[in-house]
């Protein structure tokens, strides 16, 4: 025997809406460039948000900035949006200009150094966690004992 129809609504749903869909989460919009710039190392900025399942990130550095090599659980997406960089990971060199995505899997060692005054913008999944608990970036250098 087949299903009822289900009714439905007189008028179609708004915009962004789906009326299959019911969720009490709303998207949130932010001003990237008015979130607190905190200053990592002296060649280096960091602005970030973190949403329930990825980091974003805005990174502001000078020439001669230095991410050393590490690794960590999350993918990163680099996008160098101003600026050149070189990428070492896995014995080989990537060179990244303004314009370029490099997609980094989970836990592969690679590092970077900005040889010109760049902005790269990261994407992390998941959210960088230790970052929000206070963890600094590897970019901060050693700890201090």
């Amino acid at each position: 025997m087949p299903l009822p129809a289900r009714p439905r609504s007189l008028t179609p749903p708004a915009g962004g809406e789906i009326d299959t869909v019911h969720t009490a989460a709303m998207g949130s919009i932010f001003d990237f460039d008015a979130q607190p710039k905190e200053q990592i190392s002296p060649l280096i900025q960091r602005q970030y948000l973190s949403g329930s399942q990825s980091t974003i990130t805005k990174w502001t550095v000078k020439a001669g900035a230095v991410f050393p090599l590490h690794h960590h659980a999350n993918e990163q997406t680099t996008w160098i949006t101003n600026g050149r960089c070189e990428a070492y990971s896995q014995g080989k060199k990537y060179v990244l200009t303004a314009g370029m995505v490099m997609i980094i899997p989970p836990n592969v060692p690679h590092e970077l150094i900005c040889t010109e005054d760049s902005i790269d913008i990261d994407f992390f999944a998941p959210q960088r966690q230790d970052w929000m608990d206070g963890v600094p970036s590897i970019a901060a250098g050693p700890a201090k004992k």
